[in-house]
């Protein structure tokens, strides 16, 4: 592309946006989200598409897969780690000092904090995927590696451990179920902002016929990004990448450009 022609693509500005809803439920310091409010004079709203239901401890006893037989876990998310501590406290379960842990990200990686005695050399995490743990998890493949995750599995890491030659267990620990959202079916909003595959799977669950239309479709991840290509549906603005590594950076990215003055 010439430079002039740079010039004219950085100056194009997108439509104005006037509301925006996000498909998970309003966070507990949502500040960004206020700022961006208040700077783009757009109204941003939370409506958690699905929630998560823990298995009970009765439910998860009849896998015959117990924790404590393994070396090695795998957190993707804070869910799959509250999920995991509140089982093994019901079944009254200790984990030894030497397991390992391997996270997705730095954050999930803090968050196991909250149950353990943080050991550097006992905790490994990537910056957004497992998958950037590839060296590490061949240095460790004589562990016994456990997966807790929702009853949809989690493919890309079973993928991501075959291809290693890695032997994983998965452990349903949660489920996820859909929230009623008859509510929104008269609503329109300019973006909408999926987190999981999940939530569009909700969307399209409950309203079979929708459309994207003029709607822009924001996402966080990979995951979310396929699930939406095989709707059949664009992604206008993509989050979980260096250049917006949260939904609300890919916001105001594509804001400064649709409601800067002038549009």
């Amino acid at each position: 592309m010439s430079a002039s022609a740079a010039q004219i693509q950085e100056s194009i500005q997108e439509p104005r946006v006037k509301n925006i809803l996000i498909s998970q439920a309003e966070p507990p310091q949502r500040a960004q989200y206020d700022e961006l409010e208040r700077k783009y004079d757009v109204r941003i709203d939370f409506v958690p598409f699905v929630t998560l239901e823990g298995l009970t401890e009765k439910e998860y006893r009849k896998n015959r897969v117990y924790p404590n037989d393994y070396t090695a876990i795998i957190f993707t998310s804070r869910h799959a780690v509250d999920h995991f501590f509140r089982l093994c406290g019901e079944m009254r379960i200790k984990m030894s000092d030497e397991t390992k842990y391997f996270c997705a990200t730095e954050a999930i990686a803090n968050y196991l904090q909250k149950y353990i005695n943080f050991r550097k050399r006992k905790v490994f995490n990537g910056t957004r995927s497992i998958t950037e743990l590839r060296a590490y998890i061949l240095k460790n493949k004589g562990e016994k590696f456990y997966l807790p995750c929702s009853d949809q599995g989690n493919p890309e890491i079973t993928s991501f451990f075959k291809e290693l030659s890695v032997p994983l267990q998965e452990a349903i620990m949660y489920r996820t179920v859909n929230n009623d959202l008859s509510e929104l079916a008269d609503v329109k909003y300019d973006i909408i902002a999926f987190f999981t595959a999940l939530e569009i799977k909700s969307i399209f669950e409950q309203f079979p016929e929708f459309k994207q239309e003029d709607r822009r479709i924001c996402v966080f991840g990979t995951a979310a990004l396929k699930a939406v290509s095989e709707r059949g549906l664009t992604v206008n603005i993509q989050a979980g990448t260096p250049e917006a590594p949260s939904i609300a950076v890919a916001l105001e990215n594509y804001l400064r450009k649709s409601n800067s003055s002038g549009n």
